[in-house]
């Protein structure tokens, strides 16, 4: 799951930290309050379903900074989202980080298509992604995303990195679910369906 504007910009959607300036970048903090109390209910739900997440480490950090050093009464509302992370443990795909801080968490550094795949098969309930665009991309390259969901703002940033690359691989999507909040943020709930058809010379 990742917030996502019309113009398919990830970056700093949370706020303005030296990470999210990376490459020159200005307009952090572009998804705060933008959602309303249906869409904030929707994520909270999404993080209780969690048995466990795979974060990419620049996302880790940032949260690891973020909600794993406050406490409920910091984020009212927002307490489900505080209690998963720093209760369900917490997988980093990285090849850098090597001692974190935060509890639960165990770093994937070697193998680490077939360390998720092993995730994936354990019984129970949802490995959950959130943020990380450089490690959602990896995934769906790797044909590891069974199910992806994208809360759109109703913005256009103009500069920022975006999800998709522009000479990425292509990907068909079934569209499962998809509402539209009062502030005009879309929740589009899509999985992988292979490649797209292409009508033919």
């Amino acid at each position: 799951m990742t917030q996502i504007t019309v113009d398919g910009v990830v970056q700093g959607n949370g706020g303005a930290s030296d990470e999210d300036r990376r490459g020159g970048f200005e307009r952090g903090g572009w998804a705060l309050g933008r959602g309303d109390h249906e869409t904030v209910a929707f994520i909270n739900q999404t993080y209780q379903r969690a048995d466990a997440f795979l974060l990419g480490r620049r996302t880790y950090e940032l949260f690891a900074r973020s909600w794993g050093s406050l406490t409920v009464r910091d984020v009212p509302g927002w307490e489900p989202v505080l209690r998963a992370l720093n209760t369900r443990p917490k997988y980093v795909a990285s090849a850098t980080l090597a001692d974190p801080a935060w509890s639960g968490t165990t770093v994937l550094t070697d193998e680490l298509a077939t360390a998720i795949a092993a995730l994936k098969a354990e019984p129970g309930g949802e490995l959950q992604v959130h943020g990380s665009g450089t490690l959602i991309r990896w995934l769906l390259e790797n044909d590891l995303v069974d199910e992806m969901t994208l809360i759109v703002s109703p913005l256009v940033l103009g500069q920022g990195t975006r999800l998709f690359p522009d000479a990425g691989p292509d990907l068909a999507l079934d569209l499962v679910e998809s509402r539209v909040d009062s502030k005009g943020v879309a929740i589009q709930v899509y999985r992988p369906a292979g490649r797209p058809q292409y009508p033919t010379a």
